[in-house]
């Protein structure tokens, strides 16, 4: 894989992993107000579900196969999708303002965009080899 001229050599150089990782960042600090009685509750459902996303991008970057990677992309796409909706629970609720909700569902949706990318990239090299 090559992405703008430059070898990628750690799951890190790969963009729906650094996407992904502005959003565990976010998703920490937009949790860090919610009440302390949801610390075993949406914060740590929220939590568990973004830091997967990043997880299984990674873990799928270290497998061999392409039909492996795919697979784990598309785990890591299921969880991003969990926490999209889990951030429309914690607006309606009001836990989160409209505009700290906007920001990170941008950032949600960049990020499923670049990993739908990545599964279509990794199912082509199958059907090509």
């Amino acid at each position: 894989m090559n992405y703008n001229n430059q070898k990628i050599k750690s799951f890190t150089d790969l963009r729906a992993w650094q996407e992904g990782h502005k959003l565990v960042l976010m998703i920490y600090e937009v949790t860090k107000q919610f009440p302390k009685d949801e610390i075993f509750g949406l914060t740590n459902q929220l939590r568990r579900a973004i830091v997967s996303f990043t997880s299984n991008i990674a873990e799928g970057f270290s497998r061999q196969s392409y039909k492996e990677k795919a697979q784990f992309y598309s785990i890591a796409l299921g969880s991003l999708t969990e926490a999209q909706n889990q951030l429309l629970i914690a607006k309606d609720i009001r836990y989160i303002s409209n505009d700290d909700f906007n920001k990170i569902a941008c950032q949600t949706v960049e990020a499923s965009k670049i990993t739908n990318g990545l599964i279509k990239s990794s199912r082509t090299l199958i059907r090509n080899s």
